[in-house]
């Protein structure tokens, strides 16, 4: 058995280096590439970020408000929609790596981001002007037309998203050449800040746009986002010569049939035996041979020489297809980890809505704003990460990388739980104010707790995502074969997606269950009377289990490649 969270070498002939700049040139004879490079692709980013989380963090209010859905209706229609948006990339990225490439991908992705934005604009716009709540029969056509035509822009939306995300974040590690030694740590570095510099977006966005929403014409505020996403369109296309590009004729075989071969291979051989297969012995005796042992021995067969003529695979696709395999476990538990992260956009700002907004005399901040401070922690806890807790790591593992991937993604599980029990503690809180002052009954007042109150759980998201997200990201882009590494980050981002199904899954049948004969569900459309704070216990201890469960997985994962030492 391998030992915990063994390293695997590749041999050096396994690597090779494939990008070109616009000119063919291969990149290590080119000054594309790196830093500056990677400088156009995060602004892109910055900017699609801005126009997504224009879109996302104060969506549960659109849904309540102008389009009138309950409480639980709205957080599983956000939750689906987002839920969508997270998993389309799994789609981007294939259509990526097998045929497209990252660059024209971001370029089509782009353009329908810009028309679903376009549209959700036009949406909101016809319902300002009171197509939708009229109640003759004619208008009534024109309600059911412009909620076909808001919810078709708002999948359009997650539609370009899916084209978007991974394909810019794998083009700008891209740009660091993984075989010299100092890009190498500087793609590291380019994960961190990557994440910090959006975040800067993100929270321009939430601090801006809502406002916009709340204050002025959501129209506007759905019209800005897409001005943005002109603009990250436009900068992606400005930086065109600088960027090292993967190149477009490969001497091997469509990656997905190489990988998916080897399943097939390993099924005909199911019946013969490594250690007495003379082709089989002599392949197990090279340096793949540990990992090709145990758990995954199955895949190992592919090597063989089968009855019937069947020709074996060589020793990389093999290795391809046992990381992809090795992955499957920690997938799942990230999964389940990360539901607890859905709740912010929805409860989070639905809570926020009860309660004194009142920031300073005269001013009242709008409920959405508050997930700012998930920028702000970010802001803070990046720099924090990198300059102090892994020169701290360093000392203490004597690892270059200080801690290890799946070490960076187990800590930030355990704030995830610790973040729902927060959670529930502030909401039992805001229940006991409400009926300690007689307001149980009165959905629409005030309750007299501030908002302050929620600070620390939206600071705590801010560090899981520096953990957790980060590190997923990093994790997935560094253990997939080389050609597959938008579907990588895809698989990374798809966790939280699957996670958004799950969540919206819970609460309708949590809603069904206890509302049903007459009871009081846990997701009143009176807050005063629901139990939010019942399901963020249950959330705690489903991600105690998952934690539990990636710390048996990790110990048996074998890391794909030695840059983890």
């Amino acid at each position: 058995m391998a030992k915990p969270e063994q390293e695997v070498t590749l041999l050096e002939e396994d690597y090779v280096s494939d990008s070109v700049d616009h000119r063919g040139i291969p990149a290590g004879k080119s000054s594309t590439g790196g830093w500056r490079s990677s400088f156009f692709i995060i602004g892109v980013e910055v900017a699609e970020r801005f126009a997504y989380f224009g879109i996302a963090s104060n969506l549960i209010t659109y849904l309540t408000g102008p389009l009138g859905k309950s409480t639980a209706t709205a957080a599983v229609n956000v939750n689906t929609w987002s839920g969508t948006a997270s998993i389309l990339p799994i789609l981007g990225a294939f259509v990526a790596d097998a045929y497209l490439g990252r660059y024209r991908t971001i370029l089509a992705a782009s353009f329908i981001y810009i028309i679903g934005l376009g549209l959700l604009t036009l949406s909101s716009f016809l319902i300002i002007m009171g197509l939708s709540e009229k109640r003759n029969d004619v208008s009534a056509k024109h309600s059911f037309w412009v909620n076909i035509l808001f919810f078709c822009s708002l999948y359009l939306v997650a539609i370009g998203q899916g084209g978007h995300k991974p394909c810019v974040q794998a083009f700008g590690a891209d740009q660091f050449d993984s075989g010299d030694s100092k890009e190498r740590v500087s793609r590291g570095s380019f994960f961190n800040w990557w994440f910090l510099s959006l975040s800067g977006g993100i929270a321009l966005s939430i601090i801006v746009v809502v406002y916009v929403q709340d204050n002025v014409s959501w129209a506007l505020g759905f019209g800005i986002p897409c001005l943005f996403m002109v603009m990250a369109l436009a900068l992606f296309f400005l930086g065109r010569k600088t960027y090292r590009y993967p190149k477009g004729d490969r001497k091997e075989k469509n990656t997905f049939a190489r990988i998916g071969r080897v399943f097939v291979v390993a099924y005909k051989n199911r019946r013969l035996s490594l250690t007495h297969s003379g082709s089989g012995q002599g392949l197990l005796e090279d340096g793949s041979s540990e990992k090709c042992r145990g758990r995954l021995e199955f895949l190992a067969k592919a090597l063989i020489s089968g009855e019937g003529g069947v020709e074996p695979c060589n020793g990389r696709d093999v290795e391809d297809a046992m990381a992809l395999v090795r992955l499957i476990p920690i997938w799942i538990t990230s999964v389940v980890s990360t539901i607890p992260y859905a709740q912010y956009a929805t409860f989070f700002t639905k809570q926020g809505v009860t309660v004194d907004r009142q920031i300073l005399p005269g001013l009242e901040i709008p409920p959405a704003s508050f997930q700012a401070l998930i920028g702000i922690s970010i802001f803070i806890s990046v720099p924090t990460y990198e300059r102090v807790f892994l020169s701290l790591a360093r000392l203490i593992t004597k690892k270059p990388s200080g801690i290890t991937m799946l070490q960076r993604i187990g800590a930030g599980m355990v704030l995830s739980s610790f973040n729902m029990v927060v959670a529930a503690l502030v909401e039992m809180k805001r229940l006991e104010t409400a009926k300690e002052y007689g307001l149980v009954d009165k959905p629409d007042a005030t309750v007299p707790m501030s908002i302050w109150w929620f600070v620390p759980q939206y600071l705590l998201l801010g560090m899981i995502d520096v953990f957790s997200l980060v590190g997923t990201q990093e994790f997935f882009y560094d253990q997939v074969p080389t050609e597959l590494r938008s579907i990588g980050l895809a698989l990374s981002l798809s966790a939280m997606g699957l996670s958004s199904f799950l969540s919206g899954f819970l609460i309708t049948v949590i809603n069904w269950a206890t509302g049903r004969n007459g009871g009081d569900s846990w997701f009143n459309t009176n807050l005063n009377r629901a139990h939010v704070d019942y399901f963020y216990w249950l959330l705690a201890a489903f991600t105690v289990v998952g934690f539990f469960a990636f710390l048996i997985f990790s110990r048996l994962y074998v890391y794909r490649r030695v840059d983890q030492e």
